[in-house]
């Protein structure tokens, strides 16, 4: 017996296809085009790692800042068997930093891109290559900070209509 499709069966079986093969080439695009960061000048760099629960819209070759200035780029990202994002930073020879210090993700302005600033600490004792920083703040999600805001406003506009309507049942 020969099955045969209707039109419309037909259609959604060619379309699911397509997306198949559309997924699995960008799957064999990533696997077979890795990032390797590299330095644009002829500088020595040692390795850093630094934990993040999200880093959102952090690239691989973006920034990594201390006091505003490039000091190196963050080199390599992989998730941890916890599922956090473990980041390696490339930082200048010469720049030591302290144990104590902390690693932030950060934007260059509402639209701009991520960073990675360093807070110096005041520790005596550097970190070593391939140390790892101990304190971390994650990305701030801009979407995530627009909800807070409005649900902020939302609840003082309730709360000053509460008020008014008090007033005007007490001035009765």
């Amino acid at each position: 017996m020969e099955e045969s499709y209707t039109k419309e069966e037909a259609k959604s079986l060619k379309v699911g296809i397509v997306v198949a093969l559309v997924i699995a080439a960008i799957f064999a695009f990533n696997y077979f085009t890795k990032v390797k960061v590299e330095h644009n000048d002829n500088s020595v760099y040692y390795p850093l790692q630094a934990r993040f629960g999200r880093t959102d819209g952090l690239m691989l070759g973006d920034s990594v800042r201390l006091s505003g200035m490039d000091i190196g780029r963050v080199v390599d990202a992989h998730l941890d068997k916890h599922f956090n994002a473990v980041l390696t930073l490339d930082i200048k020879e010469g720049i030591e930093i302290p144990a104590d210090s902390s690693a932030a993700i950060v934007s260059s302005g509402i639209m701009g891109g991520k960073y990675i600033e360093i807070e110096p600490g005041g520790d005596e004792e550097f970190l070593k290559p391939n140390d790892e920083f101990s304190y971390t703040q994650d990305a701030m999600v801009i979407e995530e900070l627009i909800d807070r805001i409005i649900s902020i406003g939302k609840a003082n506009r309730s709360k000053n209509q509460a008020m008014d309507k008090n007033k005007g049942e007490n001035n009765e």
